[in-house]
């Protein structure tokens, strides 16, 4: 049976999640008004009025509720002091483990939308590929990218 890791980012990070899927399917049912207005113009079949608005409808409920929901789930994290282990995933669920020794360094961004929440985001670069950890408040954002930070500088100094 696999382990549960410990720490999950905030609830906030859920209405973040669906703030973004409302903004993506404002622009998906634009669209759909387009190709409404193309198929009423030049007499398109009725049926492909109809497939377009299911899927405005099918793309909203999925982006602003479901897929937010299971991603928010799924997200879990966990600092040690040798290594960093995400986890998320919405269909696949992935686990990532990440040594102290391969990090380079630890930035912190927040937008708009996820400061007006009081969130952060923390990016984790190694040589390799970047890692974020979305979602977390702003405190917690900045003791774990310090966090991060020591546990690297200790982890270089012991190799």
């Amino acid at each position: 049976m696999r382990q549960q890791l410990a720490n999950q980012i905030s609830r906030k990070g859920l209405s973040v999640w669906r703030v973004y899927g409302s903004i993506l399917s404002l622009i998906v049912l634009a669209v759909g008004i387009g190709l409404g207005f193309l198929a009423y113009y030049f007499e398109w079949p009725i049926w492909i009025s109809i497939v377009v608005g299911v899927f405005v409808v099918l793309h909203a409920f999925f982006s602003i509720y479901l897929f937010p929901k299971v991603r928010w789930e799924r997200w879990r994290y966990e600092v040690r002091e040798a290594e960093i282990e995400l986890q998320h995933g919405l269909f696949i669920v992935n686990r990532t483990l990440i040594p102290m020794v391969r990090v380079q360094h630890v930035d912190m961004a927040e937008g708009p939308i996820l400061r007006k929440y009081g969130l952060a985001s923390i990016t984790i670069s190694t040589a390799a590929t970047n890692h974020s950890i979305p979602a977390l408040v702003t405190e917690e954002a900045d003791e774990l990218r310090n966090r991060i930070s020591m546990f690297a500088r200790v982890a270089k100094d012991d190799v």
